[in-house]
């Protein structure tokens, strides 16, 4: 496979491919590997361009991958995760057809892994010796795991208030971990800098390669549905870089003639922390920073998302919307998917809010077939459920049963 070059999403100025600095030099917008877009034959596909089973997402879709050696030894089996056809929430949000693609029941129980995957893949075959990252706390995590299983040194940094909870997974894998106090946008735009002089490969939310991973996502709802594609796929969004990944991916099918069209892609933010939304409907094409964020979740609350202006390009290119939710919402859709057998973060469950409240304006359709792309488990901030009210009961064993019938008989 021959290795494709870099391109600035603002300017379209191309970098060679063994470029590591995120972002162009000249309008400081994200860089993208080139876009594959060869005609495949449909008929011929996926058997002449997947290996269906290869479990390993970077060689199973190596026709969409620029990659010239591959470590196996590198994955944690992340990817091809389950999409599971919504039980009660139909019902609930007067839709006949959701499903949920089920990020969770990955490595780190979140779909950064797919992202961590490429990224520390490009990081080794680059000669890198150091890697590190900034996040909230499911990037974190997912670092610092495949950091230890690649045996690389691994630098993660946090924001000072982050939750204690958040902190305790990222240290079982022994990373250098340093919690910086001053502004969360900042600090990611810092530590490139930091990278650079360094020689550390911050694998932050947008860089290329976890771009790539993010794709995979969209390979695989092609293949569950058969390469019928849904009207909508929904995606919580913070920085900014899962959708980009997303929605690369059903482009490259589309261009490469798999799939005959693309869905309509929608991103949800939380009303606290939206800058994307914001710009959004200000009919403007640059975000600008939230000074005060809010939000009950700050795993979906970057004040600052890097990918924020090539987001906002992509989706008003392919009719796609951003909308936000409040803190109550996200609660509220976080129960409806335990409804489902499904733990996942307010922040993961902005999705389900999202497609209730485009349901209710009507954007959305009785008959749509929706996506709701769950992003991560609720097991990564069990904290934030003292904010529901569950129906706890104490008793004695002698009473037990009398309880139990009592409740029966209700």
């Amino acid at each position: 496979m021959e290795e494709k070059y870099f391109v600035c999403t603002g300017c379209q100025k191309r970098y060679p491919p063994d470029r590591i600095f995120p972002r162009c030099d000249d309008c400081f917008e994200p860089l993208e590997v080139e876009i594959f877009q060869e005609k495949i034959n449909k008929k011929n596909h996926p058997k002449t361009t997947v290996d269906i089973h290869d479990n390993n997402i970077l060689s199973k879709y190596a026709s969409y991958y620029s990659f010239t050696h591959l470590d196996k030894e590198l994955s944690l089996k992340e990817g091809n995760t389950p999409l599971i056809q919504a039980n009660s929430l139909p019902s609930l949000l007067d839709i006949d057809n959701i499903y949920l693609k089920n990020e969770t029941v990955n490595p780190t129980w979140s779909f950064k892994d797919r992202g961590t995957l490429s990224s520390i893949q490009h990081a080794k075959n680059s000669g890198y010796n150091y890697i590190g990252t900034v996040s909230s706390g499911n990037m974190a995590v997912s670092v610092a795991a495949y950091g230890a299983r690649a045996n690389i040194k691994t630098f993660v940094l946090v924001s000072a208030d982050i939750p204690e909870e958040k902190i305790k997974p990222v240290l079982i894998y022994n990373p250098v971990l340093i919690k910086v106090e001053g502004n969360y946008g900042k600090l990611y735009f810092e530590s490139l800098k930091i990278g650079r002089e360094t020689g550390i490969y911050f694998l932050n939310s947008d860089v290329p390669f976890r771009v790539e991973g993010s794709k995979s996502i969209a390979f695989e709802l092609c293949e569950q549905f058969n390469y019928d594609v849904p009207d909508y796929v929904i995606i919580p969004t913070s920085s900014g870089g899962n959708a980009r990944g997303i929605i690369k991916g059903f482009l490259e099918f589309y261009q490469s003639g798999i799939i005959d069209n693309l869905p309509r892609f929608v991103c949800v933010q939380l009303e606290g922390c939206a800058p994307i939304y914001q710009a959004w409907i200000d009919r403007i094409d640059r975000i600008s920073p939230v000074v005060k964020p809010k939000a009950i979740d700050n795993a979906i609350a970057n004040p600052y998302p890097p990918s924020g202006n090539e987001l906002l390009r992509k989706l008003r290119k392919y009719d796609g919307i951003v909308t936000a939710v409040s803190d109550k919402e996200a609660l509220a859709a976080q129960k409806m998917l335990a409804r489902e057998g499904i733990f996942a973060q307010p922040a993961a469950a902005v999705s389900i809010s999202a497609i209730q409240k485009l349901r209710i304006k009507g954007i959305i359709s009785k008959t749509d077939k929706c996506v709701a792309i769950i992003t991560g488990s609720g097991l990564k901030y069990p904290g934030i459920l003292d904010y529901h009210r569950f129906d706890i009961r104490t008793c004695t064993l002698e009473n037990m049963k009398e309880n139990i019938v009592s409740i029966l008989k209700k």
